[in-house]
């Protein structure tokens, strides 16, 4: 690389794990021996549809930070109405429901691919995911960071560029020091914007089978087919 970077910060919904299986599953597991059906895959992607307008909430200053355990409570509580499930999700069941976003799985290639990319350099979460989810997924994975970084941290949410920059301090790092890895191809507008590297990783399959981002849309310092591939190509 013609550049110096000495840190590497992530991008976890998407990015590091498969949100959207995870969260299929952990609702049908809840809800099936209660004798509820329920479509796991549509309640996930109307769960996440909610995701970005909640944090516009916090971004635009109409709400007060809230981490994002909160906001996904507010967002469950919308979606078990839409599903027609408020009367028969109680509130332990709530709250187990909510903490499924801690219990979220890796994709296959990322735990042998950030210890690899650990051992040359810095790395940490950059996620709007509060730091008990980001603790709480890197044991669940066998991550191992050097910091937990992002959202709460900055206490605002990306794209904000002060998330970006707070992560960058926080290794003492000037921002072009500091590469952003991601699978969306705003976050990485929104990071370089704030002067950071930046890295695409393709993940297809996100949003469904064929349902991802295959290639970033905005100019990346690299491309790379997952996080190994990405290893490799960063000489770890």
């Amino acid at each position: 690389m013609s550049f110096a970077v000495r840190a590497l910060v992530f991008d976890v919904f998407g990015t590091l794990v498969d949100w959207r299986t995870s969260i299929a599953r952990e609702v049908q597991l809840a809800l099936e021996p209660r004798g509820l059906q329920v479509d796991g895959p549509a309640f996930a992607d109307a769960w996440r549809d909610e995701y970005q307008p909640a944090m516009e909430e916090v971004r635009t200053g109409r709400r007060p930070f809230s981490t994002l355990d909160v906001l996904h409570r507010r967002n469950l509580d919308v979606v078990l109405h839409r599903f027609g499930l408020d009367a028969a999700v109680d509130e332990p069941l709530r709250v187990h429901l909510n903490r499924a976003w801690h219990r979220l799985d890796a994709w296959p290639d990322v735990t042998p691919a950030l210890e690899r990319l650990r051992g040359r350099f810095l790395v940490a979460p950059c996620s709007n995911g509060n730091i008990s989810l980001m603790v709480d997924l890197a044991r669940r994975n066998g991550w191992h960071w050097d910091a937990i970084l992002g959202a709460e941290v900055a206490r605002d949410y990306k794209p904000k560029p002060e998330v970006y920059l707070a992560a960058a301090r926080a290794f003492d790092c000037a921002p072009h020091e500091v590469m952003m890895v991601a699978a969306h191809s705003s976050d990485l507008a929104a990071a370089a914007a704030a002067g950071l590297r930046t890295a695409f990783i393709a993940r297809p399959d996100e949003h469904g089978p064929g349902r991802g981002e295959i290639q970033a849309s905005v100019p990346v310092d690299l491309q790379a087919a997952d996080l190994a591939d990405l290893a490799d190509r960063m000489g770890a």
